[in-house]
């Protein structure tokens, strides 16, 4: 039996949608990042707008806590096939493997990066509308950048996810290590490895939310290292995929 690459991609948008939790997560990106980015921006925003910092950069603080969204999607969305026996039913569905992976991690990447985007643009906006004459636009240098490169961020935040989850078969496991990673190593890596911190996969994606770029890499080639990673970890995935019993 033959399957269609359309048909396999729609049967992935369904999982996605229909499933509770990874649908959650994918909308807890734009509403925890939203929320929060009005929260601090109506309270204290005006107040630290001189304090010396990136001023694009600070615009998109809560980032920091819709990326956590992003990977719960990418492994949410990836975990559910471990869940029941979930796994030999699609692949009863799909037998191609590669095809079925394949479609996952588009639908997967795709949903990540129209709500990431959307996302990005969403809190910049409504974060400057506390800002008075102290706001950014998106006609100021590097701002419509950082927020078309924030929203491809998000996406590869998920990816990254959702590669870990097939070679770990478990979101649990996957966001117990990529979470304290993000929040907690990352930081203490950066103050002790000097340069080599810079191209850890948030440090180096972070550099396209800045006017200034901070160490060795650009906005662009920071988020192309980000992007080796997500590849890595969705390659590692696709071959534990085809390897592994289901």
């Amino acid at each position: 039996m033959t399957v269609s690459t359309t048909a396999v991609l729609h049967s992935e948008w369904i999982k996605i949608r229909s499933l509770r939790g990874t649908l959650g997560s994918l909308l807890a990106v734009f509403v925890a990042t939203v929320a929060i980015t009005t929260l601090v921006f109506a309270t204290v925003g005006r107040a630290e707008a001189d304090n010396g910092e990136d001023a694009l950069f600070g615009a998109f603080y809560a980032l920091n806590f819709g990326q956590i969204a992003a990977l719960a999607f990418g492994a949410t969305a990836v975990s559910g096939e471990y869940l029941n026996g979930a796994l030999r039913t699609s692949l009863a569905a799909v037998p191609d493997r590669t095809l079925f992976y394949g479609a996952k991690v588009a639908a997967i990447g795709a949903c990540a990066l129209v709500v990431g985007t959307v996302t990005t643009f969403t809190a910049f906006l409504a974060g400057q509308a506390f800002m008075g004459p102290d706001a950014l636009g998106l006609g100021d240098p590097g701002a419509l950048r950082a927020c078309a490169g924030g929203g491809v961020y998000l996406a590869l935040m998920a990816l990254l996810a959702a590669g870990l989850t097939a070679v770990l078969r478990s979101a649990v496991a996957v966001l117990s290590i990529l979470v304290p990673f993000l929040l907690i190593v990352s930081f203490v890596v950066g103050d002790v490895a000097g340069a080599a911190a810079d191209f850890l996969p948030d440090r180096a994606g972070q550099q396209v939310l800045r006017h200034d770029a901070v160490g060795s890499l650009g906005p662009w080639t920071g988020l192309a290292v980000t992007a080796l990673w997500a590849a890595a970890a969705v390659l590692a995935g696709w071959w534990t995929v085809r390897r592994r019993d289901a």
